[in-house]
């Protein structure tokens, strides 16, 4: 069996037709849901991009893996996605964004070149690159935000589109009589990129994953990483214009959620990002223009679903579809992801495994508490490997996906985010050591923790499902409280550095010193059995 393993950038949960969006159709999408399972109760382990997909791709905590921001080298040696997966015997390819940075000291102090395949992989997260492109080709006074080369800038520069960032230029400018409009504006969110649809972003990677399956030898694994519908909100023709006010939700949001708010909450509704999205006539421009990103997007996996159909390889292919993060959209006061509401934090997943063993649970939700980290044993089962548990803190999804409640699911799930970077730990005056926030969820309730001395955020999901009143002062839920502290010190006390060595290799280990002659408390010899004394006996050599 292959595996396509899809992921879009910035996809909330609640934005597919088949996750109850009343406006959005993703028929797409939709129809592999209704030959998958579609896990409704899914979190990322970082609200950000690069520690999300970090965690993703390592199978294991922010605080385990370390690599907790945007461009935060994730360290020379961690086990990987094409770790695991080449041990079970299958190849693991990227196909587009990872978001990661090179450990480029820790490869200089092991004398790794990134010209060799061991160092070509440690530098890419792991995968062996058919096509790598981090799809922003942001530019200002200081020069370019990615210095690494774009493949999508030279296909477009191969199609005539000039100047030498025709990213921006077209895929993500539209025009105001003869000049750019920059869809970094988002006043231009209602214009037409200024690009052939075909040419864009979605279709020009869909292109190249169809590539690579045609040439692929199996069994593979792709990872085929979409920008999109990431910023800048602005999408081609015909997509430009299939949504406008009309189909905009309201906002999730109560003024009461400004008084006296979270300092973290309330230094975040107070960046530049919140205070755009508070005015609905950026929602008014950016949603329709998210949502045309969206159905472009569907549109492109139908385009994708029929060559596999075409080709057969429906049958023998796992497809997973998830996201890295969500988007606020204006939800809680808030634009972009960062803090641990659901949209940010709970993301779309579906998986469709071919297999027969699957048969019975096509088309049906699973509600069970689920992490993106649970991606990666799942996919180690799938290529009849062993998972190795002491390393990977997913867990396989393989029994929801057969039939098969597992024992003992996770009682919570967990997410971290690092915000030392950010402008709002300046504004509060918090250490980076200390600029950490925790979030667990049972799903009954939702706790934030902050280190540096600050209140805790509670939330009610039972009582308070859209999480607009937070309880984390209420001295009437102190019990709460408690019982989530209590959960944050059990996760935290997880055997998380522990990885090369197994419990069965430790298991197995015991006593083994006795048989390699170390006979500690040992009074007289024939105390132990006479076989762990032999060497021990006898006339000394001459």
């Amino acid at each position: 069996m292959n595996i396509l393993f899809i992921m879009f950038d910035q996809l909330r949960f609640d934005y597919l037709s088949c996750a109850g969006h009343p406006h959005l159709e993703t028929p797409h999408i939709d129809r592999l849901a209704q030959r998958g399972v579609r896990f409704t109760n899914a979190y990322v382990q970082s609200p950000i991009c690069g520690a999300a997909r970090m965690s993703c791709y390592t199978g294991r905590y922010v605080s385990s893996h370390g690599a907790q921001w945007n461009n935060s080298p994730l360290r020379v040696g961690e086990w990987t996605m094409g770790d695991h997966l080449r041990k079970a015997g299958m190849g693991c390819w990227l196909i587009g964004k990872t978001h990661m940075s090179a450990d480029s000291e820790g490869m200089a102090r092991l004398g790794l070149s990134p010209d060799s395949v061991i160092g070509a992989r440690q530098a890419e997260c792991g995968f062996d690159v058919w096509i790598r492109d981090d799809g922003l080709w942001a530019e200002g006074p200081d020069g370019f935000y990615d210095q690494k080369r774009s493949p999508y800038n030279e296909y477009l520069k191969s199609k005539g589109y000039a100047g030498h960032n025709p990213w921006h230029d077209f895929a993500n400018a539209g025009l105001e009589g003869e000049e750019m409009a920059s869809g970094w504006f988002m006043a231009n969110a209602r214009k037409a990129a200024n690009i052939n649809e075909e040419d864009s972003e979605t279709p020009w990677l869909t292109t190249k994953t169809i590539e690579f399956i045609e040439q692929a030898q199996g069994p593979w694994c792709a990872h085929v990483s979409y920008i999109k519908p990431h910023w800048p909100y602005i999408v081609p023709a015909l997509y430009h214009d299939m949504y406008g006010p009309d189909h905009v939700l309201p906002a999730v949001k109560d003024p009461a959620e400004r008084d006296d708010p979270h300092p973290v909450y309330g230094a975040f509704m107070g960046n530049a990002i919140g205070q755009a999205f508070s005015r609905e006539e950026v929602r008014q421009a950016a949603i329709p223009a998210y949502m045309g990103l969206i159905k472009q997007c569907d549109d492109q996996m139908g385009r994708l679903f029929q060559y596999l159909e075409d080709t057969g390889r429906m049958q023998d292919t796992m497809i997973v579809i998830t996201s890295d993060h969500g988007d606020y959209l204006g939800d809680h006061w808030l634009g972009e992801k960062d803090l641990f509401h659901d949209p940010s934090v709970k993301v779309p997943m579906i998986v469709y495994d071919p297999r027969r063993a699957a048969d019975a649970t096509r088309g049906t939700t699973c509600d069970a508490l689920v992490e993106n980290i649970d991606l990666l044993p799942t996919f180690v089962e799938a290529a009849g490997g062993e998972v190795a548990d002491h390393i990977l803190e997913g867990r396989a999804l393989t029994p929801w996906l057969h039939g098969r409640a597992p024992e003992k699911w996770r009682e919570y799930a967990v997410s971290e985010y690092d915000y030392s970077g950010t402008p709002m730990s300046v504004k509060l005056g918090i250490a980076p050591r200390d600029a950490r926030l925790f979030m667990i969820t049972d799903g009954r309730w939702k706790f934030m923790h902050a280190e540096g001395g600050l209140p805790p955020m509670l939330f009610d999901l039972r009582n308070d499902p859209q999480e607009l009143h937070d309880l984390g002062r209420s001295a009437d839920h102190g019990a709460v409280i408690d019982l989530m502290y209590a959960r944050l010190g059990q996760w935290g006390r997880r055997m998380s550095q522990r990885l090369t060595r197994s419990d069965a290799q430790i298991i197995s280990g015991r006593g083994a010193s006795r048989g390699k002659g170390i006979l500690l408390g040992v009074y007289e010899a024939d105390d132990v059995p006479a076989d762990l004394t032999q060497k021990y006996r006898g006339k000394p050599p001459i």
